[in-house]
């Protein structure tokens, strides 16, 4: 099977759905050998839920149905594919390729676990759909790349998503986790980050894949985040261990987690006819895995001498399941009877191919022995000749580079060549400060190299496929160790990385709860605080007594910023990292809702009014008693009275739920929802009135806005008459009295209900106190003196 290097996408995506809006989602990683099912009802006619989980696997190929079977109002998954991932390749399979019965029996043979474990009956019955996409694209990448899937070798999920964090893929670009919406900032040579860019600094390509996916769905299990933080905890106190792990993870191939795939698939049988360079190639993928493999196993006592005395659960459970692990033993001693011990894995093109054709001992095979003969002839026939070539045409500094595509070739630097080339040099080509060229006689010992690589590769498969044989029986111990080192890079190189790279007590450890308060004491915006030095701290707290947060003030003022490191913290909470913030209590999150921007969308004839009212529809159809939701100016694209009842409605709805809601506004009038509703609490951000100017602080404050008619200050700045400056102050004065007499009004009537409402907040803050029982006692009795004390 052809490698799937690097960090393109190694995914490969059915999809097919039924006239009950129910739509079935099979994910195969090619990479890690794992087949994720989803099967799911989609709320909304523009496919938001799909999206969300294609931007997550970010397939390179998506598998459909060929006609349309969708509920009406829907488009279709067929027509989606062809509106919204064009640059993706687009497979149409028979609408009888995607049967859920074969599907079934061939998840009960392909997969690691026993069918019960994986629940499949149960799953059967009621997600028929994920398992007919499955069907589809098993049988797609066996037709596709030549090979058939080894039976109980696949990891196989079943709605992974139900135990993460779902954000949505509009949520995903809104609070910029994976890309930032303008690389550079206004006014500064800096770059702008992701989330995402700014902790990848892991090490392989698993482990940033595995970032990657943590950022887009994080945890909800509290006991798997509080583990994970108990491993940052000794990392950051014990440095002797933070740098013993970087250092030892160094030693594994970056690639370590790719082994898997060519263990997994086993190669279909071709007739002599068909044996070529694509049978080569596989070959040497195939040794080269091999080598990798052997590589890692090699570091694995490295690995236990770091973890030996590590005290986490997660540390030393590593040490346990893996570092003790005889079966690597095992493995390492088959590979060694046939692999020769001083073989290791190597990126650099020309040696990597040596390693690979050196792999097999010596003696094993005389054909293979033979074939080495003229490789390692032949390739010095091509040092020989770039020899001769230096001193025949006086160029000292001629090169020899060597890559995959097109093997040795010259490089000669442009200052060293006076006119043109002597006519032996073909194929000549600029590059750089550079010349490429070749030769004939360059070309036919190239020629000749690579037909002895080649031949060295096939007859290693076949001398090897005993051992791969072998390697499979323990294909389960393979894919821990993967998933160790994947997350042990991810833990270690990104989130004690970026950590320790901050000031002293700058990152802090949260705490999580199930149905306790949001709370942040001094929280940053984790990205734009490594830009600017002076960057100003805000807080937040919410519980089920103060469920909306009202945030006021003008524009530039911090609004949307705050609105984006609310959000962001709680994902690093939920992936297990330190967050920003003096301190942090975090109830759990399921599912985060963002209604940013104001855009008018073209591809779809939206407005941006509508634009807005289809994601406000998406929110409201989806959202649960453990959301989190942030909304900026909901209703301002429109006219002002429904652009404020849209907003006073939708806020009412949500106050509802058991959500919480931070919603940022410019509307004076909604403030209005504290005076009704006890848990409403409004802020603004503090601006500073000098000489007619806005001087912006950044400061979030308690209560309603206190900058006087903002707008009209810049509108004298921009140069409106005098005139027409003086007849809006008269208008709005009158405008802003009628407010207040109903303000006044609003507050009498509820101020009771306020202060009822305002101790039973109290009484649930110290529901989640750690403070000793006297404490509690004499905070009671003080609540009581008071209330009574307020009443009189």
């Amino acid at each position: 099977m052809e490698d799937d290097g690097g960090e393109r996408s190694s995914f490969v995506a059915g999809l097919i759905e039924n006239r009950a809006k129910e739509v079935g989602m099979a994910a195969f990683d090619l990479r890690s050998a794992s087949l994720h099912l989803s099967q799911y009802i989609e709320t909304s006619s523009s496919y938001q839920n799909t999206k969300t989980l294609l931007r997550f696997y970010d397939p390179s190929v998506i598998i459909v149905p060929p006609n349309k079977l969708a509920a009406d109002g829907m488009v279709g998954v067929s027509e989606l594919v062809d509106r919204c991932y064009s640059t993706v390749r687009k497979v149409v399979f028979a609408r009888g390729c995607f049967d859920d019965t074969k599907g079934a029996v061939l998840i009960q043979n392909l997969a690691a676990e026993e069918p019960l474990a994986l629940g499949l009956d149960t799953y059967y019955k009621q997600h028929y759909l994920s398992l007919a996409a499955a069907a589809a694209t098993i049988k797609w990448i066996e037709a596709e790349k030549g090979v058939i899937v080894t039976n109980h070798s696949l990891n196989v999920t079943f709605n992974g998503s139900y135990d993460h964090m779902n954000i949505d893929a509009t949520s995903v670009e809104n609070l910029e986790i994976i890309d930032p919406f303008h690389n550079a900032l206004l006014g500064t040579s800096n770059k702008k980050r992701s989330l995402f860019q700014m902790f990848k600094t892991t090490k392989t390509i698993g482990g940033t894949r595995l970032l990657r996916a943590n950022l887009l769905q994080p945890l909800k299990d509290i006991e798997t985040i509080n583990t994970r933080l108990d491993c940052l905890d000794e990392l950051m106190s014990n440095e002797q261990l933070f740098f013993g792990l970087s250092q030892v993870l160094r030693k594994f191939p970056k690639e370590t987690d790719r082994v898997l795939c060519h263990f997994c698939f086993k190669p279909k049988k071709f007739t002599e006819a068909v044996i070529g360079f694509d049978n080569t190639r596989r070959s040497q993928n195939m040794i080269s895995s091999i080598i990798l493999l052997k590589t890692a196993l090699d570091a694995l006592p490295l690995l236990a001498k770091v973890l030996k005395d590590a005290k986490c659960f997660l540390l030393a459970n590593v040490y346990k399941s893996v570092c003790e692990n005889d079966r690597y033993g095992t493995i390492r001693k088959k590979i060694g009877e046939v692999i020769d011990d001083d073989v290791l894995h190597a990126r650099v093109p020309f040696v990597a191919r040596t390693q690979q054709c050196f792999a097999l001992k010596a003696g094993i095979d005389g054909f293979l022995d033979i074939a080495r003969r003229t490789f390692c002839d032949t390739s010095e026939a091509i040092h020989n000749l770039a020899s001769k070539y230096r001193e025949e045409f006086n160029l000292p500094n001629l090169k020899l580079p060597f890559n995959n595509r097109q093997g040795f070739f010259f490089r000669i630097p442009q200052k060293e060549v006076q006119g043109k080339l002597p006519s032996k040099f073909t194929q000549v080509v600029k590059h750089g400060k550079n010349i490429h060229c070749s030769s004939l006689e360059l070309a036919s010992l190239n020629v000749r190299n690579k037909s002895a690589a080649g031949e060295c590769f096939i007859r290693t498969e076949t001398c090897l496929e005993a051992l791969m044989d072998a390697i499979r029986e323990d294909i389960s111990a393979l894919t821990l160790l993967a998933e160790v080192l994947c997350l042990l890079d991810m833990i270690v190189n990104s989130f004690a990385h970026t950590i320790s790279t901050k000031p002293v007590d700058r990152y802090s450890r949260p705490e999580l709860t199930d149905s306790g308060p949001l709370a942040i004491d001094a929280g940053r915006h984790p990205i734009l605080e490594s830009i600017h030095n002076d960057f100003v701290s805000n807080s937040i707290f919410m519980s089920e007594a103060t469920n909306m947060l009202v945030v006021m003030g003008p524009n530039m003022s911090g609004k949307s910023t705050y609105l984006q490191q609310v959000c962001l913290v709680v994902i690093l909470a939920q992936i297990g990292c330190y967050v920003p913030a003096r301190f942090a209590t975090i109830r759990v999150v399921d599912r985060i809702f963002t209604r940013m921007g104001t855009m008018d969308n073209l591809e779809s004839n939206s407005s941006t009014f509508m634009t807005e009212m289809r994601e406000t529809a998406f929110i409201m159809q989806n959202v649960t008693n453990r959301s989190l939701i942030v909304m900026d100016e909901l209703g301002r694209a429109t006219s002002s009275s429904d652009g404020l009842a849209m907003a006073w409605s939708c806020c009412e709805y949500l106050l509802s739920l058991k959500a919480y809601t931070v919603f940022a506004t410019h509307m004076d009038s909604l403030a209005e929802l504290a005076t009704i509703y006890p848990n409403v609490k409004v802020l603004h951000f503090y601006v500073d009135i000098r000489d007619n100017r806005l001087d912006f602080k950044f400061q979030l404050r308690d209560g309603t806005l206190h900058v006087p008619h903002y707008g009209l200050l810049l509108a004298e700045v921009a140069g409106l008459p005098n005139t027409v400056i003086e007849t809006a102050r008269t208008i709005t004065s009158r405008i802003t009295e009628k407010e207040n007499k109903r303000i006044e009004l609003n507050c009498g009537k509820h101020h009771e209900i306020h202060r009822i409402y305002r101790v039973a907040q109290r009484l649930i803050c110290l529901k989640y106190s750690r403070q000793t029982e006297d404490s509690i006692r004499q905070t009671l009795q003080n609540l009581k003196d008071s209330f009574i004390e307020e009443r009189l």
